[in-house]
């Protein structure tokens, strides 16, 4: 099995994301928490690179905690997997017996998983039940919001986290067709956006279902909320010379973590002040120049990396509370 779901899951960007943590993971007895586990394969890199670290993996999805435990089972004295969503953090270190860590990976969006498993609707491409939650046992799903949501909030959302110019047409289309009869799988909406989304657009921006579903989803699992959690609670939990390092998908989330990172890594001293005091020095030190992205090899292997944009940041002040 940990074979197979290697051959699933192709992690993005691994070698780098190891190369910018491995100042932090080569400490003796590190502790590493790859906060979106996925399948595994930023933590087996990890794990294999770095024989003394200890890693805590956490994911929202119960399946993805199983087939990650199988591809981990090697190293299972030095796991501790946790089912819940990031920006609970805090208390997923306390139950693991960890105040502080030396080093975080987060792998932001949808995973490989999700979007090849049909019955998940998360795939566009796919007709299957409008789910799309990461916890399947908890919230609303996608035709949730579809079917009840009012349409100015649907609007928003689509416009918003899709980025989606058309949000206004696709929303009046979606109100007409879920008062015949509600939503219940994916074809039907795939349908409707295919008819409303000009043919020049799609020419252009790539499938007309890409932003809507990409909306919805980030709306189910209330992603840019956690996410705007998760953050600060991660850099205050470093240590000094601690290191994060974080994939995103969407402007949005990138754009959270590149304020994020900004924050902690300019000083808060007044300007015209003659001495910077301690406490107002930046407590980060930006590790990339920008967003760094793959290789155009890495691509060609593997499509889905296409999108990624990668930050990282090191903790050079030990203090916590500064990133809130």
């Amino acid at each position: 099995m940990a074979k197979l779901t290697a051959d699933r899951h192709t992690p993005v960007m691994r070698a780098r994301i190891l190369e910018l943590l491995a100042p932090a993971c080569e400490r003796s007895g590190a502790v590493v928490v790859d906060g979106t586990l996925g399948m595994g394969g930023h933590a087996e890199g990890i794990l294999e690179a770095f024989p003394d670290a200890r890693l805590i993996g956490i994911d929202r999805d119960r399946e993805a905690l199983t087939l990650a435990g199988e591809r981990l089972a090697a190293f299972s004295s030095r796991v501790h997997l946790a089912h819940a969503i990031y920006d609970v953090l805090p208390q997923v270190l306390q139950e693991a017996g960890e105040s502080r860590i030396d080093a975080a990976i987060f792998d932001l969006g949808v995973s490989s998983l999700h979007l090849d498993e049909p019955d998940r609707g998360f795939a566009y491409r796919l007709d299957a039940p409008l789910d799309m939650r990461m916890d399947q046992s908890t919230g609303l799903t996608a035709a949730d919001v579809l079917n009840t949501y009012e349409a100015a909030r649907l609007e928003r959302i689509i416009k918003e986290y899709g980025e989606e110019r058309y949000a206004r047409a696709i929303v009046k289309a979606v109100v007409v067709e879920r008062e015949r009869a509600p939503f219940v799988t994916s074809a039907p909406l795939v349908e409707l956006l295919k008819r409303v989304v000009p043919a020049a657009s799609q020419r252009s921006g790539g499938h007309p279902a890409k932003r809507t579903f990409q909306a919805l989803r980030i709306e189910v699992n209330a992603e840019l909320d956690a996410w705007r959690r998760a953050l600060p609670a991660a850099i205050d939990a470093l240590r000094l010379g601690g290191r994060i390092a974080v994939l995103s998908y969407h402007s949005l989330e990138d754009r959270i973590t590149k304020r994020g990172l900004a924050h902690g890594a300019v000083s808060r001293a007044a300007p015209g002040m003659p001495v910077e005091r301690a406490e107002d020095a930046a407590y980060l030190r930006l590790l990339t120049r920008g967003a760094e992205v793959p290789t155009e090899t890495e691509v060609a292997d593997n499509p889905r990396a296409a999108s990624a944009r990668l930050r990282a940041a090191e903790r050079i002040r030990d203090t916590q509370g500064a990133s809130r």
